[in-house]
């Protein structure tokens, strides 16, 4: 009798993943896929047209975060949001981002003089 034994190799990632984002990859992996499907795309021809491993696609349908970002990226483009990233993070968006702009504006301005010459 032979006994196999599957080892893999998972990313540190999943180990320290906050379940609130787990839960948020979770159900952009599983929107992806209601997309796919409302497109009537199998899982072969998407892993073929990303570029793709089959396994690879499947995983990015689960919300898998070792998944690399390009891989989602290219999974959106192919389904016609190629957009998704283009404004994600954008600074003129980043409301934290613009309240700790106006928190750091000084008090007062002043200018400096500068040295008279002797």
């Amino acid at each position: 009798m032979v006994l196999c034994i599957v080892l893999y190799m998972r990313s540190g990632i999943h180990d320290v993943l906050p379940m609130p984002l787990r839960r948020s990859l979770a159900k952009f992996g599983h929107d992806l896929g209601v997309a796919r499907r409302k497109r009537h795309l199998t899982v072969a021809m998407m892993a073929e047209r990303t570029g793709l491993a089959k396994g690879t696609y499947l995983r990015i349908e689960k919300g898998d975060p070792s998944v690399a970002m390009g891989a989602y990226a290219m999974a959106l483009f192919v389904l016609g949001f190629g957009e998704a990233f283009t404004n994600l993070t954008d600074a003129r968006g980043d409301e934290e981002g613009l309240f700790l702009d106006e928190e750091r504006l000084p008090k007062r301005v002043r200018i400096k003089r500068s040295p008279i010459p002797l």
